[in-house]
């Protein structure tokens, strides 16, 4: 491609955008769901796009599209023109209620579920126009953040690297769960391990036994039942002896249903962060929502 011919100036913020969430969702009508738009407007962008480029940048293949190399190739320096675009308000004026505003958080569901849905409700009844999509982040990598994929992450095992910032929300202790109208808390190690276990391991890697750091305990007790996510975890406890060794802040949330107990054993504290990539640090409605998720998860521990 030869890139001298390329009239720039065609080229603009919505484009670029529109360009990224078609390469994520490999698919027009996907792209159109996320950016609100019809799949017609995203059609007309993408052919605008391939004249501008003088490349197809995507072709049919099965179900979905699959990106041409050039299209690969513009990846990266399409989100540094955007991060360029976005430097250019952060001085303007900002307020929430002004603005319509969208985020994709990587979170597991006991993140999720804990500082998410109060914050939702305190801004609904302040008429501020946010859209939320929730992933899932397993065990989070960095290149969830690098590339877009997600403007922020919630997790107790944060990505390291040079580019990633990182802030502690909150710090709880790990509990014992259980159902006491079957059985009693455990009162030592002994009757902690011959017990029946429900764990959590995410089908994106992680899970409870990785994040349980508990020197006097010989071994992690290998699980009976394991299920994908936290909110599978009270259907198996109830009504059974089984126990599930969670985030204490967890009986606020889908364990509420379940007795809770200190472990018979000591175990370090459970930290959870908020993640984010050092390009987003000064947007207004970054700083602005990491605010919010700080003050939410401020409330847990009060």
């Amino acid at each position: 491609m030869d890139m001298s011919k390329i009239d720039f100036h065609n080229l603009d913020g919505q484009i670029l955008r529109t360009f990224l969430v078609i390469l994520e969702e490999s698919s027009v009508s996907r792209a159109a769901e996320r950016l609100e738009v019809t799949q017609s407007a995203v059609s007309h962008t993408l052919a605008k796009l391939r004249q501008i480029l003088g490349d197809p940048l995507f072709v049919r293949s099965g179900q979905g599209l699959t990106p041409t190399e050039t299209a690969l190739s513009l990846k990266g320096p399409v989100l540094d023109v955007l991060d360029g675009l976005k430097s250019l308000t952060e001085q303007r004026p900002f307020d929430p209620k002004s603005e319509k505003m969208y985020f994709v958080v990587a979170a597991n569901d006991m993140q999720r579920d804990l500082i998410f849905p109060p914050l939702v409700r305190r801004f609904q009844e302040n008429g501020v126009s946010l859209s939320l999509e929730f992933k899932p982040s397993g065990v989070p990598s960095v290149s969830l953040l690098r590339d877009a994929r997600c403007d922020m992450i919630l997790t107790p095992i944060p990505p390291d690297a040079p580019d990633m910032i990182q802030h502690k929300l909150f710090s709880g202790e790990m509990k014992c769960f259980f159902d006491g109208a079957c059985r009693e808390a455990p009162i030592s190690i002994e009757d902690y391990l011959a017990a029946q276990h429900v764990t959590v391991q995410f089908v994106l890697g992680g899970g409870s036994n990785d994040v349980l750091r508990a020197p006097d305990l010989p071994y992690v007790p290998k699980p009976t039942i394991t299920v994908s996510n936290f909110s599978g975890i009270t259907p198996f406890v109830r009504g059974t002896s089984m126990l599930a060794t969670e985030l204490e802040f967890m009986h606020l949330a889908s364990l509420k249903e379940l007795d809770m107990a200190p472990l018979p054993f000591s175990a370090e504290p459970l930290n959870i962060y908020m993640v984010w990539h050092e390009r987003s640090t000064n947007d207004p409605a970054h700083k602005w929502l990491r605010s919010a998720v700080i003050d939410s998860a401020s409330e847990l521990v009060l």
